[in-house]
């Protein structure tokens, strides 16, 4: 049965007018996406199968062009589409906390962090440099490859807190593997960093790991 044969109540759009995004299930948000199934299947229908086979929504989000136009009823088009969606939503909650500039907790940090790092596939060393009320002045990739106590050079984060006269900083790196334990190489890099900087005044707010879906905060964590 076509979709538009459907009650009222259940087309997804429909659905998303009288009630709102929040009231769709993964599967219809991606129907909507989708706009049209094929023969034999409903938008719908196409967005439970790629689901199941995908194994969530995350994982479709997160798909290259290969895996992603593998499935029968996706293309290049499509896909490019995808990446604008998601491209959109990542500089929105982006501007969203850079218009406040104000990180007023790890939580406001993991997700700042998280629209940057988390589809890195690549591990990379990056700080926030911030000013005297926690107002971000600039995020930067300090290092890229594999991070530990010998390979991120404390100089270059120190040239680059001073210049931009940050009163604090926040350490960050990802973890592509998804697993946020902190390593040894870890926690001694953040000890390391935190007596460096209590030196010349400069405070080391926290250090994130950033993984596939969760996050490790070091302060939240009290291993500061």
């Amino acid at each position: 049965m076509a979709i538009t044969d459907w009650p009222e109540g259940e087309r997804p759009r429909e659905k998303l007018l009288a009630l709102g995004a929040d009231a769709l299930s993964d599967a219809e948000l991606l129907a909507i996406f989708l706009r049209t199934g094929i023969q034999g299947k409903t938008a719908v229908d196409l967005a439970r199968d790629l689901m199941h086979d995908f194994g969530g929504l995350r994982h479709i989000l997160e798909s290259d062009l290969t895996s992603f136009c593998g499935h029968k009823g996706l293309g290049p088009a499509k896909f490019t589409q995808l990446q604008a969606v998601i491209e959109m939503g990542k500089r929105h909650l982006l501007e969203n906390i850079s218009r406040r500039d104000l990180l007023q907790s790890p939580d406001d940090t993991i997700r700042y962090l998280t629209a940057k790092m988390r589809q890195q596939c690549k591990e990379i060393f990056s700080c926030i440099f911030l000013d005297n009320k926690n107002h971000i002045i600039n995020y930067k990739v300090i290092n890229e490859g594999t991070i530990n106590s010998s390979t991120v050079y404390p100089r270059t984060i120190m040239a680059e807190a001073l210049h931009q006269k940050a009163a604090a900083i926040i350490l960050a790196h990802n973890h592509p593997s998804g697993n946020t334990t902190p390593s040894a190489d870890d926690i001694n890099l953040t000890k390391k960093l935190k007596d460096i900087f209590s030196h010349v005044d400069i405070n080391v707010l926290d250090h994130i790991i950033i993984g596939e879906d969760k996050a490790y905060s070091f302060a939240q964590n009290g291993a500061l």
